[in-house]
Formats: structure tokens, sequence, C-alpha cells
């Protein structure tokens, strides 16, 4: 159940819109958080959006309105529709997720996350 596999990414020109996915390789059946996070060149990794079992979410003040983290349990995923995209939204992104027995809280703190994908790249033009 460790196993992330992004997609969704690609080139759009600025106030388009993306819709990502992470599929895990197990089912969502356990307690857990899950993120996206994202990183440009030559720039530090940033928290965008996280969601947890019971649904609760976190966002980075950058894209609070116009990001969404969802998720589908049914289908192990859970989503970051991106809208109104800005050229500062261009970077790799990536789903990360931690499990466990226990409730855990939506995060930000990369460093909580054991689970990563590959990424998948967002490029938006100005």
């Amino acid at each position: 159940q460790g196993m992330l596999v992004e997609s969704g990414g690609g080139s759009v020109q600025a106030g388009g819109s993306l819709r990502l996915s992470c599929a895990t390789s197990g089912r969502l059946d356990s307690n857990y958080r899950m993120a996206w996070f994202r990183q440009g060149p030559g720039k530090v990794r940033q928290g965008v959006a996280t969601i947890n079992t019971i649904g609760t979410t976190y966002y980075h003040y950058s894209v609070k309105g116009r990001f969404t983290v969802s998720q589908d349990d049914a289908k192990n995923a859970i989503y970051l529709q991106m809208n109104n995209l800005t050229f500062e939204d261009s970077a790799m992104y990536y789903c990360a997720a931690d499990f466990s027995t226990l409730g855990l809280a939506a995060s930000l703190r990369e460093d909580l996350y054991r689970y990563w994908g590959q990424g998948t790249q967002v490029t938006v033009s100005s």
C-alpha cells in the first residue's frame, strides 16, 4: 500500500485547469494522510494540499481557493483539481502518503510522509 502513482500533469496556459490523480497500489482502508507537494527548478519543496481519512483538508495559502484536494476511497486515489493556474504553479507535483492504525492528522509537513510517488510535471505558460 506504499506505492503511489501520479498522473494528469501537462502543459496549460495561465488561467487554465488541470486535474492530478494519485493512485495507490492498495486500498485506502486504513487511517491515512495524503498530500500533494510541489517543487520547481531551483526551489524548495512546498506543501500544496493535504487530506486525511475523515476528509480534513489544508492548503498552502498560495493555492487556497484555486485548488481542491479530494479523495475516492473506492478507487484508492486522491485528486488535486487545480483551477486558475499561474506561472508560479509550474512545478513537479508529488503525491505523498502515510498510513497508520491510528488516526492521522492532515498535514503539509513533508517529513511525516513515508511514501512518495514519482511526480507529474505541471507547466503553466504565462
